[in-house]
């Protein structure tokens, strides 16, 4: 980079820092203030920054490396997580259902279904150090992608026996660290919305270069991984490229990485199953503190659908790098072997002085704004589920904002620390999605579903799904994904299951209050008697709505990325394919859903109103 890029980035950082502090007094009121900015964030700002936390340097990188390799295709393996295919769930009905329990995390929530007893008490712990162990992981996948690629460009040197990109992943998170722990949410949400706006802007731009200056030849090169290391270059067309319909089948060499998706037509099955199981459970993290934090139902809806719109921009990004890569291997007769190394070649070799700058800090935004979300909403469960419910529960405001900042600042040390450990973001980014995720994908669906469930068997089913994804992980790491998805996911059954049989139901009353105020479908039939019969019509409306307009919203959402990517890629005849069955989609969607928006101003509910 020149002097000219330098100054750029640097002057982003320290506007990022700055806004940051400017949120400290707001956020320093309490933990409220701290976790959820006081509920009284817009729903366009909580669905911007949801969108800038979605579009971080490591997942980028994953999903051009697969465009780059497999061609249009490969947008459908990030079902698996990189298409974020659960808003659409979020949407439709689980970030209402989260907001009506005017929680702080998803492990407070559990008070309100388990209740305050032992078994409500376990299921909350369970679910705090879960959340703070996958925290601590996503971190280091963050880690791992910032290190790569801002180490492409500032150049660290090896210091103290470490490598440079574990300083430069350092550099990053320690400097989006400091306006997190200054200024919470607050922080996190409006820098977020500044960046988002860079991110709006990185992207378009690139996506006007690689339309008019780049144009895939019709016959060109690409690279894939090996397994046991190394590269193999393979011959592809534009045309086979640029196509979009998946095949049941690729043929990819054994010996290369990416055969494990020869399985093409089972492979993406398998991911959407996931996902709609995944989606049907909800969420923990950042993502849901999003809808935690929003005013009531409507402002919920409405946050998802502006998410998953700013969000469909990252694909025509992602098409563009992969072009522009394309075109300067075919060019320069060096085709770029890695394909997680595409994004930061292409931005050395192909962007002009000065959109230099500015692309590496839209790109840090996008690191930064991930980050930042993930660690303010892993400290909020140190502090609230298990600091002040069972070590300090008299603590001080000050105690609670003190560990607030300490919480933050360890999850960010242990992650880095990890980084040491990784060598490839696919490697963390798989095991992420299907082992640790894996083992509480099957406890957070059934808590909404099946009465029975009891906080013993979501505790032990967590905590058994827990072990079984870090045994896998060092005992038997190279499983393949649908495998080790499999393994975890029954071990966790199992266990849900068989601790919740062998224990008492949760008390009747708690469940329905649980169920009056979160109105969810499901197994409910003893809990359902003890409504009046014209509440309970209202309940069964909305939920069959509800279900009719989640089959608009998951297509809806796919259409709506793989249409954008289409005008990059120039593929006008899918385009307009797509584009019809985008406007039957949306229809669908504003019948059965938007225009049923709620209307409410507040939705805080306790069980007596639906009696």
């Amino acid at each position: 980079m020149t002097f000219i890029d330098y100054i750029i980035v640097v002057i982003y950082l320290i506007s990022m820092v700055a806004v940051g502090f400017f949120f400290q007094r707001q956020a320093s009121k309490g933990i409220d203030s701290y976790f959820l900015g006081n509920r009284g964030l817009p729903w366009w700002a909580l669905g911007a920054s949801g969108m800038s936390s979605n579009l971080d340097i490591s997942g980028t990188m994953i999903n051009i490396a697969f465009i780059y390799a497999l061609g249009a295709m490969g947008i459908f393996i990030e079902i698996r997580g990189g298409i974020v295919l659960i808003m659409a769930f979020l949407m439709v009905f689980m970030g209402k259902w989260n907001r009506r329990s005017n929680a702080m995390t998803m492990a407070e929530w559990m008070k309100l279904r388990f209740g305050e007893g032992l078994e409500g008490k376990l299921a909350r712990i369970l679910s705090a150090v879960s959340v703070l162990i996958s925290s601590i992981a996503i971190v280091t996948y963050f880690a791992v992608g910032a290190g790569k690629f801002i180490g492409e460009f500032l150049g660290f040197p090896e210091m103290l026996g470490l490598p440079p990109r574990f300083w430069a992943a350092a550099l990053m998170i320690g400097l989006a660290m400091i306006y997190t722990v200054a200024s919470g949410l607050y922080g996190v949400v409006w820098t977020d919305v500044f960046q988002g706006i860079l991110i709006f802007g990185t992207i378009i731009t690139i996506c006007i270069i690689a339309i008019t200056q780049f144009s895939l030849p019709e016959q060109f090169m690409i690279s894939v991984p090996l397994r046991e290391g190394g590269y193999l270059t393979m011959e592809t067309t534009r045309n086979a490229w640029t196509n979009i319909w998946p095949q049941w089948r690729l043929n990819l060499p054994e010996s290369t990485a990416y055969s494990i998706y020869n399985l093409f037509g089972i492979t993406i099955l398998f991911y959407l199953f996931k996902t709609v199981v995944e989606g049907s459970g909800g969420t923990s993290g950042y993502m849901i503190q999003r809808f935690f934090a929003s005013r009531n139902d409507r402002e919920a809806g409405l946050l998802s659908l502006f998410w998953i719109t700013l969000l469909s921009l990252r694909w025509p990004f992602v098409a563009a790098i992969a072009i522009m890569g394309i075109v300067f291997g075919a060019n320069s007769g060096q085709v770029i072997q890695d394909p997680e190394t595409v994004l930061p070649i292409v931005i050395n070799q192909l962007v002009p002085i000065g959109l230099k700058g500015l692309l590496v800090a839209g790109l840090m935004a996008a690191a930064m704004s991930t980050f930042d979300s993930v660690v303010n909403a892993g400290a909020s469960y140190w502090v609230k589920d298990i600091y002040q419910t069972f070590i300090r529960p008299d603590a001080s405001d000050k105690q609670l904002m003190l560990h607030s900042r300490w919480a933050t600042i360890i999850i960010v040390g242990t992650g880095l620390f990890f980084t040491l450990k990784i060598e490839t973001i696919n490697e963390i980014w798989g095991w992420i999605q299907m082992s640790i995720l894996s083992g509480l994908i099957i406890p957070l669906l059934i808590r909404w579903y099946w009465w029975r469930l009891n906080g013993y068997g979501f505790a032990i089913g967590t905590f058994a799904g827990m072990m079984a994804a870090i045994f896998q992980k060092f005992v038997f790491p190279d499983w393949p994904e649908y495998f080790i998805f499999s393994f975890v996911a029954i071990v966790s059954f199992l266990g849900t299951i068989l601790a919740t049989l062998m224990t008492r139901p949760t008390n009747e009353e708690i469940l329905l209050n649980f169920y009056t105020i979160t109105r969810p479908f499901g197994f409910w039939g003893p809990v359902k008697k003890q409504i009046a019969q014209n509440k309970l019509d209202q309940i069964k409306g909305e939920n069959r709505r509800d279900i009719i307009a989640l089959f608009f919203a998951v297509p809806w959402q796919m259409v709506l990325f793989m249409t954008i990517m289409m005008i990059v890629m120039q593929r006008m005849d899918i385009f307009g394919y797509l584009l019809g069955a985008l406007a039957v989609l949306s229809t669908g969607l504003y019948w059965f859903w938007y225009r049923h928006l709620s209307t409410e101003e507040k939705t805080t509910q306790t069980s007596s109103q639906l009696d």
